[in-house]
């Protein structure tokens, strides 16, 4: 099998043999290294490699080339190579252009020109590259199986699931004859779909999140009986702690009932999280997280559901859906927040159809040339429309304020102003949706449109409507065994002290720890505890200050 490629593309021959040269000197051994002159010329090479079915792990443009630019050409190198990374080659005099360019197309690093000493300015970005490109973009495509159809919410589930765990999969529409064939091979039929065969050939019909997961090789069941620590979601915070708790020698176990990241996971680009000032994918960081956290001994186990939890003498327990627990020292609830569902006549009924809540990447293809509509004003709503856009026709925001000044980062305000395909309508709602096998069509309440109270009404075509409205935690499963606010947020620290008075039951002869929870040794961080500012950062930060209490807690005992 030919080594995998390292690409370099720069119109001056100079620059081109320079970066060719120290890439060959570092990267010699187990990569190719083959350079361009132009975009056109590196854009036919790709497609030469495309054909023999040699992979490319990443890929350095030079910004600042004639007849087509970095981006324009890293756009369509996209299209060949979606999971090779990519980086810009670009001048001091040029970074400022360079970044906002790079908002446009999902790169990974910008490299300053001259990049000397390369083992300083260089080698540093393309280890970067390529781990990156091994964890996720080096394994064949064609390993998993899923035969489903475009419009079924059960194969939108599957197609999402596998995704955001970054398990590769080929799709095949049921339609197809190749899947007419394969659902033959596998005894099953079109009412049994989505139908997902492994590598091995192990059929699943109709499969569950933790059913999928064992098949894949996900990890779903702890290794060992007793734990120091264990942390529920595996959001910023949840990864936060987890990685802060095995590097400081805890035996700790990170609990997530779907996939890693959390909303934050499912961001196409976060711009303005510390240390990344030409951004990085939700998915990206969430990716560099797990493993971090994975370096250090942390166990990560996905698909599981808690539905319970108590305190067990000295012990805390989390119970599973399927009768099994984990019994540790201490725990650390980070489980996040969810939309909220749109309350709309049809909404539910199409969801996974047409509705979905949140980017739903999986569903960008089929955005090609379509009406794409946005409901929400807040980051995550902007940066699915700065995603989006790159693939629809036209991208509309659904504001329910007047403008977006209240809710959205100006940087990101200022993004969307710029891309000519993205319209903001505020203060309109949706109240209907409608469509049989899928949306087909969803009817807006404008009030800008009419001075009537009730304001007026348009029905608009589009088959892809995107949610990302409130911010529901994640605690019904919690009942009256922690304390919560009217919305069901978890208060901590020293919200539970009412005019001197420790919570009920409390039986420890201090108040609890800022992020400790009414139950000792059970501490929050994140979205779900109550009054924490709901930013990236601010859960990373709240995940390690959670495992210094967590310390503090355990040489208490």
């Amino acid at each position: 099998m030919s080594l995998p490629i390292l690409m370099t593309v720069d119109d001056d021959p100079a620059v081109s043999r320079s970066v060719a040269r120290d890439l060959r000197r570092r990267y010699g051994k187990d990569y190719r290294v083959i350079r361009a002159d132009s975009g056109a010329d590196a854009l036919d090479a790709l497609r030469e490699i495309k054909l023999r079915g040699d992979a490319v792990a990443a890929i350095l443009a030079d910004y600042r080339m004639p007849q087509m630019d970095g981006i324009q050409f890293l756009e369509q190198a996209m299209d060949l190579f979606p999971h090779a990374r990519r980086a810009l080659l670009t001048a001091y005099a040029d970074t400022d252009a360079a970044i906002q360019a790079i908002n446009v197309v999902d790169v990974d690093h910008y490299l300053l020109k001259p990049w000397d000493p390369p083992e300083e300015k260089l080698y540093p970005v393309v280890d970067a590259l390529v781990e990156t490109w091994r964890a996720t973009g080096v394994q064949p495509v064609d390993e998993i199986k899923v035969i489903g159809h475009r419009w079924s919410s059960p194969s939108y589930k599957v197609r999402d699931f596998l995704a955001r765990n970054s398990v590769p999969y080929r799709w095949y529409s049921v339609d197809d004859s190749e899947a007419i064939q394969l659902l033959k091979a596998a005894d099953a039929d079109a009412a049994e779909i989505p139908v997902l065969i492994t590598a091995e050939g192990q059929v699943l019909k109709n499969p569950g999140g933790q059913e999928i997961a064992d098949a894949v090789g996900l990890s779903t069941q702890p290794a060992e009986e007793f734990y120091d620590l264990v942390v529920v979601g595996g959001g910023p915070a949840g990864l936060g702690a987890a990685v802060y708790g095995a590097s400081e020698g805890l035996r700790t176990v990170l609990v997530e009932r779907k996939a890693t990241g959390g909303q934050a996971g499912q961001s196409s680009r976060i711009e303005n999280y510390l240390g990344f000032p030409d951004g990085v994918s939700g998915a990206q960081l969430t990716d560099r997280a797990r493993r971090q956290a994975q370096k250090f001994g942390a166990e990560v186990l996905t698909a599981r559901d808690v539905i319970a939890m108590e305190a067990r003498g000295s012990a805390r327990v989390i119970k599973f859906d399927d009768g099994t627990e984990i019994v540790a020292h201490s725990i650390v609830l980070a489980t996040g927040v969810a939309y909220r569902a749109l309350e709309a006549e049809g909404v539910a009924d199409l969801a996974g159809r047409g509705v979905f809540y949140g980017s739903a990447a999986t569903e960008a293809p089929e955005c090609a040339g379509e009406d794409v509509y946005i409901v929400g004003g807040a980051n995550s709503a902007g940066q699915a429309a700065v995603f989006f856009s790159r693939y629809a026709k036209n991208v509309t925001i659904l504001v329910r304020g007047s403008s977006l000044q209240a809710s959205m980062s100006h940087y990101l305000i200022e993004q969307l102003e710029a891309i000519d395909n993205v319209h903001v309508r505020t203060r309109t709602t949706v109240i209907k949706a409608h469509g049989d096998e899928h949306l087909e069509q969803i009817t807006l309440c404008d009030q800008t449109l009419s001075d009537q109270e009730g304001g007026a009404t348009e029905t608009v075509s589009t088959g892809h409507m995107f949610v990302f409205i409130g911010a529901a935690p994640r605690t019904e499963w919690l009942d009256e065994t922690l304390i919560r606010d009217g919305h069901g947020f978890v208060c901590t620290g020293p919200d539970l002290v009412k005019e001197g008075a420790r919570p009920h039951g409390w039986g420890l002869d201090r108040d609890p720890h800022y992020l400790e929870s009414s139950i000792p040794g059970v501490f929050v961080a994140g979205d779900v505890r109550a009054q924490s500012v709901k930013r990236v950062a601010s859960a990373v930060g709240e995940g390690a200050m959670a495992v210094t209490l967590v310390h503090r807690y355990l040489e208490q005992q």
